[in-house]
């Protein structure tokens, strides 16, 4: 099964909305579904570098979006979104290879037999 997840929350918005989407996404792909990722607004923050993780929250998110990057769910960030969203505004993705446009999100729109927001 193809699940799409798109994020749009500010990481560290003082909710769990975006660690419970990267927690699913992690046990959908440990499942056997091939997940992709998409950020846009504010979530953008999620896949930068100067994005730190606040003293009051216990759980490195950017990192646990590397990790399932790295282990092969694909991402995709709004490359319009680098300059208008997020507290980080114009600050670089964690790897340019990422930035993604509105007609990829559609193309796995598409695809995906799920898409499921956060």
């Amino acid at each position: 099964m193809k699940v799409l997840i798109v994020f749009n929350h500010q990481p560290y918005d003082g909710s769990d909305v975006t660690w419970n989407g990267l927690r699913l996404a992690k046990r959908l792909k440990e499942k056997g579904s091939e997940v992709k990722i998409f950020l846009m607004n504010d979530s953008v923050d999620l896949a930068r570098e100067a994005t730190v993780k606040p003293d009051f929250y216990d759980t490195d998110l950017v990192a646990m979006l590397k990790e399932l990057y790295e282990n092969g769910v694909e991402l995709k960030v709004c490359g319009t979104c680098q300059a208008r969203c997020g507290l980080n505004k114009n600050q670089p993705y964690f790897d340019e290879k990422i930035k993604g446009t509105m007609d990829e999100l559609a193309n796995w729109v598409v695809e995906c037999d799920k898409v499921l927001t956060f």
